[in-house]
This record gives structure tokens, C-alpha cells and sequence, in this order.
């Protein structure tokens, strides 16, 4: 009997450009864990490098603003004119088999997460300071000056909110970053109320053993 029968869901979060796809790129190349990618949908423009399925499933607005309609995100959000979101059957079915699933999303969507998943583990990744976050903006070469600001705006607004997360990791150095999600994630799978029921289960069947 597995002390952990349902998954564990692990939300990374924090501003855009912070890295989040990078350090959670770089945690599935470390080894020991079951972990599986949450694959959010969004309506942005493919980027180079992108593929589909598998860094987004790529829809038309029409699309999206359907599965909004039937419910069919976990979580959803709209920034620069495009929406971002979770959907909602694909991460329930994971968790049911089990597999530790992992969202890779951007503050408003984690704080929905919040609400409707509370039993979730709720990391917010952070950059070493301000001046980083805007030069990594500026190294991705793919929006404009006024879209980079519009980010930084934004990220001003969403660095209050990291109170709200159960953890705070720095990306100041990638495998670092990774390293410690990693090393949260064992642990809070080891926390006593995901498995004290359980647990108390495997002391009854000794008790007739």
C-alpha cells in the first residue's frame, strides 16, 4: 500500500521572463522523481524552437474563448492580447494516476490555482533583482521595447503577491533553482497530512499481520 495514492500538484509561478520555463526544463533533466508536465493552451504565436503539445497546445482565440465557456480550464488568463490556461481534465487525470504534475504559469492563473486547488504546492521563482528580469526580457529579442515595459509593469505588480506562495526559489543560477524545487517537492510528498490517512491504514493491517 502506497502511503501516496493521489499526485502531488506543483505549481511554478512568479513574473514573465523570470525563467520559469527554464528552470523547469532544467528540474525534468534531473533524475529521481515522476514527474509530468502540465502542458498549459494559449493563443500566442508559436515561437521558434516551440513545439506543439508539448511547450503549449496552440489555439485560436474562437477556440479558447469556447473551453472558457464549458468550463474546461483548471486556470486562465489573458495578457498582451492573448490568453493563457491550464486544462482542466488533462492535469485531474495525471494526479489520478498518481504522477507528481507540474503547472508552469503566470501569477494571475497560479492565484486561480490557488482557490480551486489549495492542497497544491505553490512555488513562486523569482529573479536575483529587477535588472536581470528586464535583461532576460531583452535577450528573448521577440517583443518590442513597449511589450518588454508592459512586462516589467506587470512584474512590479506581481513581486507583493509571492506571499501567497508556499515557497520563494531564486533563479540565480538555473540547476540551483532546480535543485531546490526538487528538493521541495520530496518533502512536501513526505508531509504528514498528505499521508498520515494512509499511513494510519498501514498500522491497522499490521495490527492483524
Amino acid at each position: 500500500m502506497k502511503l501516496n495514492e493521489r499526485g502531488l500538484l506543483v505549481v511554478l509561478s512568479g513574473p514573465s521572463g523570470v525563467g520559469k520555463g527554464t528552470v523547469r526544463k532544467a528540474l525534468f533533466d534531473l533524475e529521481g522523481h515522476d514527474l509530468v508536465y502540465s502542458t498549459s493552451m494559449t493563443t500566442r504565436p508559436q515561437r521558434e524552437g516551440e513545439v506543439e503539445g508539448s511547450d503549449y497546445y496552440f489555439v485560436s482565440h474562437e477556440e479558447f474563448e469556447r473551453r472558457i465557456k464549458d468550463d474546461a480550464f483548471l486556470e486562465w488568463a489573458e495578457f498582451v492580447g492573448h490568453y493563457y490556461g491550464t486544462p482542466k481534465d488533462k492535469v485531474d487525470a495525471h494526479l489520478q494516476e498518481g504522477r507528481e504534475v507540474v503547472l508552469e504559469i503566470e501569477v494571475q492563473g497560479a492565484l486561480q490555482v490557488r482557490e480551486k486547488a489549495p492542497e497544491g504546492v505553490f512555488i513562486f521563482v523569482a529573479p536575483p533583482n529587477k535588472e536581470s528580469l528586464y535583461r532576460r526580457l531583452l535577450r528573448r529579442g521577440t517583443e518590442t521595447g513597449d511589450t518588454i515595459q508592459k512586462r516589467m509593469d506587470k512584474a512590479e505588480r506581481e513581486f507583493p503577491l509571492a506571499h501567497k506562495y508556499d515557497y520563494i526559489v531564486v533563479n540565480d543560477e538555473v540547476t540551483n533553482a532546480a535543485d531546490r524545487v526538487l528538493a521541495i517537492i520530496r518533502a512536501e510528498h513526505a508531509r504528514t497530512e498528505r499521508s498520515i490517512h494512509k499511513y494510519n491504514q498501514l498500522l491497522e493491517v499490521g495490527k492483524h499481520e
